[in-house]
């Protein structure tokens, strides 16, 4: 249906309007909550009320995904729609969830696609079924191959890429790359992308995100083991806060750097515990998500002619723009 639409060229200026207006709260695995979000100071819509689900694959406790439903809630709030938020860690069971909400016959769903495969059928139904689908913070490589309509997210590879090449420019020579949850692609292609930025070596270390005693206790091991790491790499915030204290606990001298922000991650970059940080900007995604089902719906729009992504990052935080950013993270919106 919506292919009959591909030449709303328009779209992208639109949704760089509407976020020029406005300015994502962690559930339990496979938990449903709904919520409609506080006032926007752009107002809200007058168009009918819809109804949206958002389906993502966040590991309980994950404070990144508080940013991508604060997004998400100021732009339900904004068009009146009423947000439908789920999630699961577990592939099988998050494409369960998209058939629920299909099932629901919601207005439109937008959800991240951590996995692909476990994706396409449930995609898929949902096209048939009228439903619109747009794609957000994982599977950048895959939306279009899954008939999504749009897609807003970081180019991992990119930034994993830039965040090699800022590590050499600060004289690092030997990288551990700790990922979290083993075969997620975004994640992966981080690692991918920093093996390739990177003109030093990389080791790559999996562990238990949903355990930081055990994440702490491998990263020390793994430091006392090579003393020659000089430098470690998480891919989320609340691992780097816990790679300090596992640089500590090892009496190592490596560096700890990071991919994506929350309030405490911004602090430690102002006091120079971790270097720096790739923010994506999850409340943006969380926003442009919603917003765009919202104007495909009512305008028949939709961003990048339905062949690009509509990319959120990277953007460096160094200790020297830290200030700056911290007033907004201060606000759960970086």
């Amino acid at each position: 249906m919506r292919r009959n639409h591909r030449a709303a060229a328009l779209a992208a200026t639109l949704l760089a309007g509407a976020l020029l207006a406005a300015g994502c709260s962690s559930s339990s695995g496979g938990k449903k909550s709904e919520e409609g979000g506080a006032a926007a100071s752009a107002g809200k819509a007058s168009t009918p009320r819809m109804t949206v689900a958002m389906i993502t694959h966040a590991e309980p406790g994950d404070t990144f995904w508080d940013l991508i439903r604060k997004g998400a809630s100021a732009a339900a709030a904004k068009d009146n729609i009423k947000l439908v938020y789920s999630s699961d860690p577990s592939a099988g069971a998050q494409a369960n969830l998209v058939q629920n909400a299909i099932d629901q016959k919601v207005d439109g769903i937008a959800l991240t696609a951590a996995k692909p495969d476990a994706m396409k059928a449930v995609v898929a139904k949902a096209e048939a079924a009228g439903i619109p689908v747009v794609g957000f913070n994982s599977g950048l490589d895959d939306w279009k191959r899954l008939g999504m309509l749009e897609y807003f997210g970081q180019d991992e590879n990119i930034a994993g890429q830039a965040f090699g090449e800022r590590l050499g420019s600060l004289g690092a020579k030997h990288a551990l790359c700790v990922v979290q949850s083993q075969g997620q692609v975004a994640l992966e292609s981080r690692c991918a992308g920093l093996t390739k930025g990177f003109k030093g070596k990389t080791d790559k270390i999996y562990v238990t995100g949903t355990d930081m005693p055990s994440v702490k206790s491998t990263i020390t091991a793994k430091l006392q083991q090579d003393s020659s790491i000089d430098q470690v790499v998480t891919l989320g915030a609340p691992f780097a806060l816990t790679a300090v204290q596992s640089v500590k606990d090892a009496g190592s001298k490596a560096k700890v750097a990071t991919f994506d922000l929350n309030k405490d991650l911004v602090a430690a970059v102002q006091d120079g515990s971790v270097e720096f940080a790739v923010d994506q900007q999850p409340y943006l995604q969380g926003y442009l998500a919603v917003d765009a089902l919202w104007l495909y719906k009512n305008n028949g729009n939709y961003s990048g002619g339905g062949t690009a992504p509509v990319l959120t990052g990277p953007a460096f935080v160094t200790k020297e723009n830290a200030d700056t950013v911290a007033k907004f993270a201060a606000n759960g919106t970086r």
